[in-house]
């Protein structure tokens, strides 16, 4: 047997650290690339992350390197290594029937004759994950072998890595029952049938040179999942015995991350034939010690995998040292999580303040770190005393900062009271906004348009200072025109600018934020090829001057039909930048929702009508233990209810939500108060329209019906009928048509199309209500 490393990291970033697997993915989508191109090009940034991290310090023959690429997602590859595709992809699978790419990118994208897989978060992160559908005859088989083909390239190169894996139960946990299932049918229930195959795809792991393979579990530490966490450690129970009975595999390493594993799936794990445990010990403290552990290597998650900041080496230190309490086999030091969530390299952005940037650490930074705890285990502490008090230095400096706080911020904040929080009655904004003068289920899109090759050049050359500020404002004028033009063409009933002047709906703010900043370089994976440069929120929020109301007038000058104003809510705009550690996410969330109060009497000033502030993370930042979401919740709402709250009641305030198990904060969506909701639900087939109807929701709603993550064009028909299922169960005043998500992703021809489509099945079902209203 081989021992465990000293330390280590659940995964890296996988998308290049420019971008060049986008680059070559979307390539090979456009037909530019060829399927042997693309394959080489992930095989050089596989072989490019490798030697990385072993100068970085992780060794090349001791498993402390995980092999964690990805095409698109690692949920996706789990299914695909198991042949675990609806029946619905047969036709794009291999003449031998494995799946190659080219059914792979079908269940992630879909295309003109598939429908994709279903897209949600994973767990309370901005990354999202394609969902399994598996059915009580779904076939289980070993499907094509890229996991092995991986740990033999490395080994062809002289490394020894440790493939990473989505586990059995996290897997099947995270699936969704298949169209046609039973009732009371749940995917967890075919756990014996899929364990056999994980037996053989850890033999020829094992038969490749793997000496360690690690298994992501992170569904054992989430109560917010369909399944108890009892019954999901009962599942790992049975699961464990069974991979880690057999004879013929690498030793397993059993990873958790995202929250404290329950107290169920601690003690399954800990008496599991297994010989590795990795636990976050950033979202949770030390667990108890068990029976079992002193046959096992704990690997102690105490580098912060989800955020950026240098963090407490010393107090890491400390807690290893608990861990090493247990009794365990052994301890190793890990990051909490995957580092699939952070950017590469706080040394590629050089436009960072150096005294900011010496509070940070990117995924390179945290190898570092792990590096650096790692030689302590190995020798003692007094090896490593000039960098834990390196570290020390800098969260001291950090807290001495001019703008972590602010004097004029912190005063208005404290002088809240309740009525800073409340808007008027429904009834009194409803009357209010009939001089809107909207038509029974109104037209709108959700905010952005399609970014054109012209835009982002442009934007790119006024910021390389190489077009004018009034050049490059000629050209926003012209889209914004175009943009308005084209939705009174389609018919649409409330217009949008379109948003060509933002680079992003986080980091545009963000721009103009006090107490943020941005990157140059720091791209982070949200779903496929599709990646965002999440700001940094490093000190006390407050708006210098307007920032949104200059174009929204400008666009609602152009139309008698009303143009919504388009702001991004106080929750987003921390779920989708790295936050500040330093205070309660509440404080933070309120300084923002402050400075969106004052942009939203800013733009009623300016004549906008309607304002749409997007919280499409709000479900994302649910916490996965129960205890821990009501007091999010309230302070979650409270934020969006202190920015909102201010608006006359003739201005209809609109949100958005997209991506995300609705169900479960539908009373909370009820209470952020807004008159009109667009949520996600094309995807789903419209699954949310239930739980929105069993709720009571009694405000405006809009069920997506156009799913603008696949570059499907919806059909007429298609869109009818999830309107006519949202209209069965919903009061048709108070239902909404508008897509699934802003445009920003997509092209001109397929949006005009879609859209062209959604108009045409609007006015379709409009005429069949209108009798009956």
């Amino acid at each position: 047997m081989t021992a465990f490393p000293a330390g280590t990291i659940l995964g890296y970033p996988r998308i290049g650290r420019r971008r060049e697997l986008k680059r070559a993915v979307e390539a090979h989508w456009a037909g530019t690339l060829d399927e042997a191109a693309l394959e080489t090009t992930a095989a050089d940034l596989r072989r490019a992350t490798r030697e990385r991290l072993a100068e970085l310090g992780l060794g090349k023959d001791d498993s402390s390197i995980p092999e964690s690429f990805s095409y698109y997602d690692q949920v996706l590859d789990a299914a695909v290594a198991v042949g675990a595709l609806p029946d619905r992809f047969a036709d794009v699978r291999e003449s031998d029937g494995s799946i190659g790419l080219r059914a792979y990118f079908a269940a992630a994208r879909g295309d003109s004759a598939h429908a994709p897989l279903e897209m949600t978060k994973w767990f309370d992160t901005n990354y999202h994950y394609l969902v399994p559908e598996i059915a009580p005859d779904t076939v289980f088989a070993r499907s094509g072998d890229r996991f092995v083909r991986q740990v033999a390239e490395a080994r062809a190169e002289g490394f020894t890595t440790r493939p990473v894996v989505v586990g059995p139960v996290t897997l099947l946990a995270l699936a969704k029952p298949a169209e046609g299932a039973p009732d009371g049918f749940s995917p967890l229930d075919r756990l014996d049938d899929l364990l056999p195959v994980y037996v053989e795809l850890l033999s020829a792991l094992r038969a490749a040179g793997a000496e360690w393979v690690q298994l992501d579990e992170p569904a054992l530490v989430s109560e917010t999942l369909d399944t108890t966490s009892a019954d999901l450690a009962r599942a790992a129970e049975r699961a464990y015995a069974v991979l880690g009975g057999a004879t013929d595999r690498p030793q397993v390493l059993v990873a958790s991350g995202y929250a404290q594993l329950s107290n169920e799936s601690w003690r399954a794990l800990a008496a599991a034939p297994i010989e590795a445990i990795a636990v976050d010990l950033t979202r949770g403290g030390v667990p108890e010690p068990l029976p079992g552990l002193q046959a096992k290597t704990l690997v102690g998650g105490v580098i912060e995998g989800r955020n950026i900041w240098r963090g407490d080496l010393e107090r890491a230190w400390t807690t290893l040292e608990r861990l090493g309490g247990l009794g365990a086999a052994g301890v190793a030091v890990g990051t909490s999580t995957s580092l699939q969530h952070v950017p590469h390299d706080v040394a590629d952005e050089p436009d960072l303040d150096p005294r900011l940037a010496s509070w940070l650490a990117f995924a390179d930074q945290k190898v570092d770190q792990v590096a650096i705890l790692a030689r302590g285990l190995v020798t003692d502490r007094t090896q490593i005393e000039n960098e834990l008090n390196a570290a020390t230095a800098a969260l001291a400096d950090r807290t001495a900062a001019d703008g972590v706080r602010d004097g004029a911020v912190r005063p208005r904040a404290a002088a809240l009271d309740a009525t800073a929080f409340t808007r008027g009655p429904q009834e009194e904004r409803d009357a209010a906004q009939e001089a809107l003068g909207l038509p029974l289920l109104p037209t709108t899109t959700i905010g952005s348009f399609p970014q054109t090759g012209e835009i982002r050049r442009a934007r790119a050359a006024h910021d390389r200072g190489e077009l004018s500020a009034a050049d490059y404002e000629d050209v926003l004028r012209l889209e914004i025109t175009s943009v308005i033009g084209l939705q009174e063409e389609l018919g649409l009933d409330v217009l949008v600018h379109g948003e060509p002047e933002r680079n992003d709906m986080v980091q545009y703010f963000a721009e103009n934020l006090d107490g943020f900043a941005v990157t140059r370089n720091g791209w982070v994976q949200s779903y496929g090829s599709r990646a965002t440069r999440p700001s940094i929120l490093w000190g006390d929020v407050s708006r210098p001057a307007p920032i949104t109301v200059r174009w929204s007038q400008f666009a609602q000058d152009l139309s008698e039909k009303p143009v919504k104003g388009m702001l991004t809510g106080p929750v987003t705009i921390l779920a989708w930048s790295f936050v500040r550690d330093d205070q309660p996410l509440a404080t933070t969330a309120n300084q923002v929702a402050l400075a969106l109060r004052d942009e939203i009497a800013d733009l009623e000033a300016a004549g906008i009508r309607i304002i749409q502030v997007d919280e499409p993370a709000l479900r994302e930042l649910l916490p996965l233990k129960k205890s821990d979401q009501p007091a999010y919740l309230d302070w979650s709402v409270a934020s969006f209810r202190l920015a909102t709250a201010g608006a006359d009641a003739a201005t209809q305030v609109h949100t958005h939500l997209c991506y995300s198990e609705f169900g479960v904060v539908i009373d909370a969506i009820s209470a952020l108060d807004a008159d009109v909701t667009s949520i996600e639900a094309a995807r789903s087939r419209g699954e949310v329209i239930a739980d929105i109807a069993e709720s009571g929701f009694a405000r405006g709603i809009g069920p997506g019906v156009y799913d603008i993550h696949s570059p499907r064009v919806p059909q007429v028909d298609e869109i009818v009928d999830l309107l006519e299922q949202a209209v069965a169960a919903l009061p048709v005043r108070r239902v909404w048509v508008n897509p699934d998500c802003g445009l920003k992703t997509r092209a001109y021809p397929e949006t005009v199309a879609a859209l062209g489509n959604l108009v045409a099945a609007a006015e379709r079902v409009r005429e069949g209500r209108l009798v009956q209203v």
